[in-house]
C-alpha cells in the first residue's frame, strides 16, 4: 500500500496539469489561438487516424483531441464558424493550434490570408 502511494501521487499530479478544460466530458473544452489549412499536397494521404485525407471534407488535425472529437472553430476576425472533426494530428508549425481542411479554411473564409485567429470550442 505505501509503494502505490508515490505512483498516485505522480498520478494526480500529472492529471491536474492537463491541458483540457473541463469537467470531465469534451463538451466544456475551449481554445483560442492561431488556425492553418492544408489541402492539395497532402489529399488522398493518410492521416494520423488512418483514413485518406480528403481536402473536401470538413476535417482538422489537433495535436491532443481525441479522433473523432467534432469541434467548432471560429475565425475572430469575421465570425464565421464551421464544424470540422478531428481525424489527424497536429500543427506542427509554432504557435498553431488547429489545422483544418481546405473546404473548411473556405468557410472559415481564410484561405487568402492562410492563417486567422480562431476559438475552437468542442461539441459534445
Amino acid at each position: 500500500m505505501l509503494r502505490a502511494l508515490p505512483l498516485l501521487c505522480l498520478a494526480v499530479l500529472l492529471a491536474g496539469c492537463s491541458t483540457f478544460r473541463d469537467s470531465g466530458e469534451l463538451g466544456g473544452y475551449s481554445e483560442t489561438g492561431k488556425a492553418s489549412y492544408y489541402g492539395r499536397a497532402h489529399h488522398g494521404k493518410k492521416t494520423a487516424s488512418g483514413e485518406r485525407f480528403d481536402q473536401h471534407a470538413l476535417t482538422a488535425a489537433h495535436r491532443s483531441l481525441p479522433f473523432g472529437t467534432q469541434v467548432r472553430v471560429t475565425n475572430l476576425n469575421n465570425d464565421k464558424s464551421v464544424i470540422v472533426r478531428i481525424n489527424d494530428r497536429g500543427p506542427y508549425a509554432r504557435g498553431r493550434i488547429i489545422d483544418v481542411s481546405r473546404q473548411a479554411a473556405e468557410q472559415l473564409g481564410m484561405l487568402r490570408a492562410g492563417v486567422a485567429p480562431v476559438r475552437i470550442d468542442s461539441l459534445k
